[in-house]
């Protein structure tokens, strides 16, 4: 009777084994492993904007959306090596160049969303007498010395350090001052607040250019290249594992007001909350899901 017994038992927990490991492999390589996106952004506005609206966007149409915020570095290298599934702010051909060098040929292209952005070093428009990029290094004093900056890793700050800096003579008259997007415009707004000059690396499209008056200094020399447009990039095989997804982005395009909207929702009136601006900026713009359809 006790063999049985446990004859009996050790069928019962077969089975039940080989139940959970049915119900383990259904969710892990099955469709719901399908549904799993993972999007790496880069702490810039319009990548920070455009990656909560596609979590929304995905959400509602059943996939489980992870974001990831990086360097960008680090997120050229997540897609080469398959830990990100998605990038929505690769700037090209210019700003991120290196990257595409490094890793383009791991990468899959989906489409552009945006045409015209470019690079920007600026001044509040109440800065007199400095309206090129040739004046800093004469009026190096009036900033004490220093171009506020952005992260280390950016295409902004190498060609800023490498290009800027050199061709216009500001070595050992102006140095680079690296932190964070959200310390930089945290340092231009505390300036502007109280008419300070201040020097600060910046982009177009930004909303800093809606809310402050603000001066692009001219770049005679080209250092800071030209208009670009800005692209999605997928991992390898993301194409053949998202096909829907894939026709969605290759048909994605925002323009400058619609971004600008957008933007200014997330980091002004729903300051911290990115899923309540989206939301917001979706119920004011009722049609725009259908243009990716």
């Amino acid at each position: 009777m006790k063999r049985v017994l446990a004859v009996a038992m050790a069928a019962t927990l077969a089975l039940g084994a080989a139940a959970c490991g049915s119900d383990s492999e259904a969710g892990g390589s099955g469709d719901d492993a399908k549904k799993k996106i993972t999007i790496g952004y880069m702490a810039w506005d319009e990548a920070i904007a455009v990656s909560y609206l596609w979590q929304n966007i995905l959400t509602e149409k059943g996939y489980e959306v992870e974001l990831k915020n990086l360097e960008a570095g680090l997120v050229y290298g997540g897609l080469a090596n398959g830990d990100i599934d998605l990038f929505l702010d690769s700037w090209q051909p210019l700003t991120h160049a290196s990257y595409m060098e490094r890793y383009g040929d791991k990468l899959e292209k989906l489409g552009s969303w945006y045409d015209g952005a470019s690079l920007s070093i600026a001044v509040p428009s109440y800065v007199q007498d400095v309206n090129s990029l040739e004046d800093l290094a004469d009026k190096a004093g009036t900033f004490n010395g220093e171009i506020v900056g952005i992260e280390p890793g950016a295409g902004l700050t190498k060609a800023t350090q490498e290009e800027v800096i050199p061709q216009y003579g500001l070595d050992g008259k102006m140095r680079l001052k690296t932190s964070s997007t959200p310390a930089m415009l945290a340092a231009l707004d505390g300036a502007i607040k109280a008419e300070r000059p201040i020097v600060v690396t910046l982009w177009h499209p930004h909303w800093a250019y809606a809310k402050y008056d603000l001066k692009d200094l001219t770049d005679p020399k080209g250092t800071l290249g030209q208009a670009e447009q800005i692209h999605n990039l997928g991992r390898l095989g993301f194409g053949d594992d998202f096909p829907e997804v894939t026709a969605m982005l290759n048909k994605f395009k925002l323009d400058s007001d619609q971004l600008a909207t957008l933007e200014d929702l997330m980091f002004n009136t729903h300051k911290g909350d990115e899923e309540k601006a989206v939301e917001e900026w979706l119920k004011a713009n009722p049609d725009y899901l259908q243009t990716l359809s």
